[in-house]
Order: C-alpha cells, then sequence, then structure tokens
C-alpha cells in the first residue's frame, strides 16, 4: 500500500518521468487541457480497481439489522481514482475516503479494513464497550495480484500523452 493517503490508499507513486511530463504539459499553450485529459486518463487506467474495491466491500456481512444509512454503501460510494499533477504528491492512487456524517464514522474505510476492528460504546450503556470486525483486508484483496497491471495502465496513459506532446514538436 501507500503511504501518506488518508485513510489509507494503493496507487503509481510519483517518479521523475510523471514530473518532467508535468513540466512539458505546461510548457504547451493548451497544457490546461492537455493536464485535465492526463489525469482523466490516469484515472480511467484505475476506474478496474476502483470497481473491484467497491465489490470487495459490498460483499461483506451485515447484520441483517436495517440501519440508515448505510454503512457499506457509504464507504462503497467514497472509493474512487485520485490523480495529482505537481504540488507535494504527485501521482495516481485508489483512495477510500473517509465518511462524513454516517454514524459519526468517520474513519470507516480504515477500520474495516483492519484485523482488530474498532472498539465502541455499546448502545445503551456508555460504560461496556465492544470490539467490532469488518471485513479484513477488502481494500488490500481488491488489488492483490493487479497492481502491475494498474502501474502499467497508468504509465501508457502517461506515455501517450508525451507521444502526443512531443509529435507536436516536429
Amino acid at each position: 500500500m501507500a503511504g501518506g493517503g488518508p485513510p489509507f490508499s494503493l496507487g503509481v507513486e510519483t517518479h521523475e518521468g510523471l514530473a518532467a511530463l508535468t513540466r512539458a504539459i505546461r510548457a504547451e499553450e493548451d497544457g490546461k487541457q492537455l493536464r485535465k485529459e492526463l489525469a482523466r486518463d490516469m484515472r480511467e487506467a484505475l476506474k478496474p480497481g476502483a470497481t473491484q474495491a467497491k465489490q470487495q466491500i459490498m460483499s461483506m456481512a451485515s447484520a441483517g439489522l436495517p440501519t440508515a444509512p448505510a454503512l457499506r454503501t457509504s464507504v462503497a460510494r467514497k472509493i474512487r481514482p485520485e490523480v495529482k499533477l505537481g504540488g507535494r504528491w504527485s501521482g495516481a492512487r485508489v483512495k477510500a475516503f473517509k465518511l462524513k456524517n454516517v454514524r459519526g464514522f468517520a474513519n470507516a474505510p480504515k477500520r474495516l479494513n483492519r484485523a482488530g476492528g474498532w472498539r465502541h460504546p455499546v448502545y445503551g450503556n456508555r460504560e461496556v464497550w465492544a470490539v467490532q470486525h469488518g471485513k479484513v483486508d477488502w481494500f488490500d484483496r481488491a488489488f492483490q495480484g493487479r497492481e502491475g497491471q494498474y502501474k502499467a495502465a497508468v504509465e501508457a496513459a502517461m506515455e501517450n500523452m508525451a507521444r502526443r506532446i512531443a509529435a507536436r514538436a516536429e
């Protein structure tokens, strides 16, 4: 897993090629549009991974009690590919973002993935605490064995953009 992305993520980390490509795009007259296209292509390359992660969390067993808002659905909605070109962090990754206003459980994607689960007070008795477990490693399993495939797809998107810029120069 890639570090530095709260709550957690899997992605292609920055390297010299992406930095050079971003500089070349900035030098072009329509650089803003080219950056948008590169980011879109990189996100498209990671969409199958995001879909797989969503399927993994939706396959988690539920307690059977209908409660609103639905936790698994809320977590699945917050999983998406993210691309940043320039700044502190450059690269592409699939990220499970924190939840807002879902049962007071902002870190649900992270906690559901942990083997240790999470602790919470028992409803109606604030003195008793319970440990609850989600589907261990649901996020990690979605990418197991496919990391190279997603990295290659992102690098192919970068290579296509580099070829477009090089063809303009000729």
